[in-house]
């Protein structure tokens, strides 16, 4: 039996404290508030109905083709690693329903969600709006393309794996900025989606690096490089 024809869980509060304490806290979650928002939000309403019961199990549950809501574990560190402040101006690229948007809304009232698939940004603007009313804005399109649009932010956060990350992000970084992704290799682009999470940051113009842990997260749309590129 694979983890997602487990049987479905029904004490959500108990399986959000389950998550904390069993996936979050082990893995070097430590910021309050982060820990507070995983705590409370309802994860079960992010997910297809017949998945509800899954909601917090350590798995990306799969919510249409192509798409996936990434595990807890791995957006708890990617968030945790950005540092984000209450006054920090945050985009979140292909948060699928809006769940990691509502995390990070959490921790600052300045969040703007981009989602390209028109169902799932549906499903996610209706989530937000849901959940806190006026805080959050979510756009529809590309996140390459609505990114250079929108004003600096200080953080960026891609829900899902890269193979390359394109320079206007690194522009729309404000000075002192951090953008989180997971980073795959061409050669397993295709076979899995193990890759690494990095943080970037952004000083005085330059952007650095640092490797945070492996993770195995599918890909996000629109990170995809053309055949020969190198990153």
């Amino acid at each position: 039996m694979t983890a997602l024809a487990k049987a479905p869980i029904l004490d959500y509060a108990l399986a959000r404290f389950n998550m904390v304490e069993g996936q979050l806290r082990p893995n070097k979650v430590t910021d309050p508030r982060l820990l507070a928002a995983f705590s409370e939000i309802p994860r079960e309403l992010f997910v297809p109905s017949t998945l509800v019961g899954i909601a917090y199990l350590d798995e990306n549950i799969p919510l249409i083709e192509g798409r996936f809501l990434i595990q807890p574990m791995v957006l708890a560190r990617l968030i945790e690693a950005l540092e984000v402040k209450s006054s920090d101006r945050v985009l979140d690229l292909a948060p699928a329903t809006g769940y990691s948007t509502l995390v990070l809304s959490a921790l600052t009232d300045y969040v703007t969600g981009v989602e390209p698939n028109s169902t799932l940004y549906k499903e996610a603007e209706n989530n937000v709006a849901n959940c806190t009313p006026g805080k959050v804005k979510m756009l529809a399109g590309a996140p390459v393309e609505c990114c250079a649009v929108q004003e600096p932010f200080d953080v960026i956060l891609v829900n899902g794996s890269v193979e390359f990350l394109p320079e206007i992000m690194f522009e729309q970084l404000a000075e002192g900025g951090r953008l989180a992704a997971v980073v795959r290799r061409f050669a397993l682009a295709h076979a899995a989606h193990t890759g690494q999470a990095r943080l970037y940051r952004k000083n005085k113009g330059s952007i650095s690096w640092v490797s945070l842990f492996d993770a195995n997260v599918p890909p996000a749309p629109g990170f995809t490089a053309p055949r020969g590129f190198a990153f």
